[in-house]
Formats: structure tokens, C-alpha cells, sequence
């Protein structure tokens, strides 16, 4: 197990206590089950070892979307990066405060942008801007709102993160951020603008990084242009250093969240270079979403069939990956294991599969479960916090499952089970 509050007792998988097959008796599968425990637990570590630095974490609202986890981030303090019009509903209704969201991504439409500067008595805290044609749209839609929008320049640092092709944000090649030469150059057309103002510098080079080193080189490169910025007499509030520390799914070792915490401060702490140079001390945001969110979620799932094929057997289960698409659409590795343990049983090889007509619906190959398994068994597909719900979709018109929180013995729907009456909805 990937986390303390998700653990074996007897022979019973339990979360914070409680049984999961209670949970999937009295809620019914597949079901999303999150530990409000374990979603905290990293953001207390992160607060706690960067208690001298002026910082703000910012949940990354596309890693889970629900209102009851953006809520319970919210009135833990931390505050929220969004990515689209729609995350930003979200954020007003979650009680998020505007000073505490920023807003990231390639494509805001000018709809966005204005919901964005109409958030609060001010405006969100930060756009994040990734190309002057952005920052120009953005300087427009400001002067028909009447409020100056703050901004940060993405930097592309073309720095290779070491991950998924997919999830790699930070080299050259990819869509996202600016070139230093060209992040400079927007920085000093800013001046030119009366409607926007240049508050901070931004970066993030990727997801599930697993080494510290690209985080690293990231981090220097956005510093100098920090300093560049500074040297332009440009009073810089904030750096942006995204998200991206990656967590285990099976035997990977990640980064700690106190090393990860030592790297932010000798970069950015009071003994960093930038302070010693500039005299700049500048609040650290933080976009984590994976590190906060993925092992605090599992997908609980019911065994419809045994198959034996050919070559191999395979365990059929209820969920898909119109459910949790991860494996699917990159190869990702989630743990699977049964709810209850069988001492008696010997190990036995399954391709875990779900019910979707893609052959691509596989949740593991080759993973050794009870032989003894058998169909109304139930199993967990662990660290399914993150780009779990989020990502669903109703592929094969299948509806999406409902999501469970727990918090000690409490359990709550906090999305309730969709109908097939929900799969027509807004159609004629």
C-alpha cells in the first residue's frame, strides 16, 4: 500500500477503518473511494517543511475535480490551479478565495479570461501566460472589464523531465511556456501594456517526475529569469514552480516531500542565489495535484467473470477505462488487490480487463491475485486519487460511477451514482 490509511487489517482492506467491502455493499461498484486523511497528510508535510517560506499550495483541480475534495483543500488553506472556465465554476463553488487561484494554460478563451478578472472583488491572483498574443487578448479583456489582470510568464526551459511523452511539459518541442529569449522579450513588452502587470515568472516541466534533477535545472532557469525580470525594475511578487513530484505506484522510489522541500528553499529561501542577488524573498506557489491527490483514491471493482483464453487468463471486472483511463492511455501501472485476503489460496496469473470493446481496456497484465478469486469478488485498484473521475468519460454509454469520501468512520456520496436518464440528458 501506497499509504498508511488504506491498509490490511485481518485479512480486510480498510481505509481509515472501515472496510471497503462495506462501503461497496452499501454503495455498490465500481465506486471511487477517497481517504480525507490521506488528502491532507501531504499538503500538513509540504506546509510543514516550508513553515519559513512565504508559500501558497495551489491544488491542481484537473488532477480531481470533486467539489467536496476542492472544499476540503479550500478550508485547509491552500488554493487552487486551474486550467479552464469550467475549473474555475468549480472554484467559486467551492468557496476557493480569488487571491488563492491562478490560472495555467495554452488556450484561455476570452470568455475565460473575463471570468477569471470578474472572480472576487479584484481578480484571481495570477493568469499564468504563455505567448504574447495571450498577453494581448488578455490586456483587451481586462480594459473592457475595468480591472488590471496580474500575470506570470510561463518559461519553457526545454528541460527533459524524464517522463511520459504525454505528461512532458518542458522541452522545446512541447506546446507549453516560452523560450527564455522570448519569455524575456514579453516580459519587457508587459511595459507597454496599461491593462495587465507582471507579478510573477512560472514554470512546470511535467507529471510523475520521479527525480529531483529536472525539478533542479527547472528551478535555476526560472530563478535567472526571475532575476532578469527584477532587473527591469519590475516589482515581481510570486514564482510559479507547477507541479509534477511524482508518487510510487508500485516499486518506484519518488522523491520525498521533504527533499522536494529542501530543493524549493535553497532555490528560493532566504540563503538562495535570487536573494542573494536581487534582495528578493518571493511568495513559492505550488501546483501540486498527483502528489496531494493519488494515493489518496481507490477504484473498487466486482469480478463479473473468470475467462480462460489461449495463452492466458483473465479477470473480468465491472469498472473500465471509461472509468480510469490511465492504463490505457499511457501504459500507467496501478496495483490491484483483493479486498479480502485468502491465506488458503494459492497465487494464480490474471490479465485484468474491463468490460469496454477496446482491446485497450486493461487495467494490468499478468498480475499474480488468489487463485481461488472468482466471479461477485471484489478487488482495489490502488492510487486512483488523481486523473481518476476526473479523466471519466461515458464511453459505450456506460454511466459514471458514483465517488465516496471517508473521514474516520464517517462515509459520504459525495457524486452520487449516474442514471442512464443522465446519459441522455441535454440530447434531442
Amino acid at each position: 500500500m501506497n499509504s498508511r490509511h488504506f491498509r490490511y487489517v485481518g485479512n480486510e482492506l480498510q481505509v481509515e477503518g472501515v472496510p471497503l467491502s462495506r462501503i461497496a455493499e452499501k454503495f455498490g461498484t465500481p465506486v471511487y473511494v477517497y481517504s480525507e486523511a490521506a488528502l491532507l497528510e501531504p499538503l500538513d508535510r509540504i506546509r510543514s517543511c516550508l513553515s519559513g517560506l512565504d508559500h501558497l499550495v495551489c491544488f491542481a483541480a484537473k488532477a480531481n475535480s470533486n467539489l467536496s475534495i476542492l472544499r476540503l483543500f479550500a478550508g485547509a488553506g491552500a488554493g487552487l490551479d486551474a486550467v479552464s472556465g469550467g475549473e474555475l465554476f468549480r472554484a467559486r463553488k467551492a468557496g476557493v478565495p480569488a487571491d488563492r487561484i491562478v490560472f495555467s494554460g495554452v488556450g484561455k478563451t476570452e470568455k475565460e479570461m473575463e471570468e477569471a478578472l470578474r472572480f472576487g472583488r479584484s481578480g484571481i491572483l495570477a493568469f499564468n501566460v504563455e505567448s504574447a498574443e495571450e498577453l494581448t487578448v488578455l490586456n483587451r479583456v481586462a480594459e473592457r472589464v475595468g480591472r488590471q489582470a496580474r500575470f506570470s510568464i510561463r518559461l519553457n526551459p526545454d528541460v527533459d523531465p524524464k517522463t511520459h511523452p504525454y505528461i512532458s511539459t518542458g522541452l522545446r518541442k512541447n506546446k507549453f511556456g516560452l523560450p527564455r529569449a522570448e519569455a524575456s522579450r514579453l516580459a519587457r513588452y508587459s511595459r507597454e501594456l496599461r491593462w495587465v502587470s507582471l507579478r510573477g515568472a512560472s514554470v512546470h516541466i511535467g507529471s510523475q517526475l520521479l527525480s529531483l534533477a529536472p525539478l533542479r535545472e527547472a528551478f535555476r532557469n526560472l530563478s535567472d529569469f526571475a532575476e532578469e525580470i527584477v532587473a527591469l525594475n519590475i516589482p515581481l511578487s510570486h514564482v510559479d514552480l507547477g507541479g509534477g513530484l511524482g508518487i510510487p505506484y508500485r516499486n518506484e522510489e519518488a522523491p520525498s516531500i521533504e527533499s522536494y522541500c529542501a530543493l524549493i528553499q535553497k532555490e528560493f529561501g532566504s540563503n538562495s542565489r535570487l536573494a542573494k542577488k536581487t534582495s528578493l524573498r518571493p511568495k513559492v506557489v505550488l501546483e501540486p495535484g498527483r502528489l496531494l491527490a493519488g494515493n489518496a483514491g481507490v477504484l473498487v471493482s466486482e469480478i463479473l467473470f473468470r475467462k480462460k483464453g489461449v495463452s492466458r487468463n483473465f479477470l473480468i471486472i465491472d469498472a473500465a477505462m471509461n472509468d480510469l483511463i490511465r492504463p490505457a492511455l499511457y501504459e500507467s501501472h496501478h496495483e490491484i488487490v483483493p479486498l479480502t485476503k485468502s491465506g488458503r489460496s494459492r497465487d494464480a496469473v490474471f490479465d485484468v480487463v474491463g468490460p469496454v470493446c477496446e482491446t485497450s481496456d486493461v487495467f494490468g497484465r499478468a498480475r499474480r491475485l488468489p487463485g481461488s478469486i472468482a466471479r461477485g469478488d471484489l478487488v482495489a485498484v490502488l492510487s486512483a486519487g488523481a486523473y481518476g473521475f476526473s479523466m471519466a468519460s461515458q464511453y459505450n454509454s456506460r454511466t459514471r460511477v458514483a465517488e465516496v469520501l471517508v473521514s474516520g468512520n464517517r462515509t459520504r456520496v459525495i457524486r452520487r451514482r449516474e442514471t442512464y436518464e443522465d446519459l441522455i440528458r441535454g440530447e434531442s
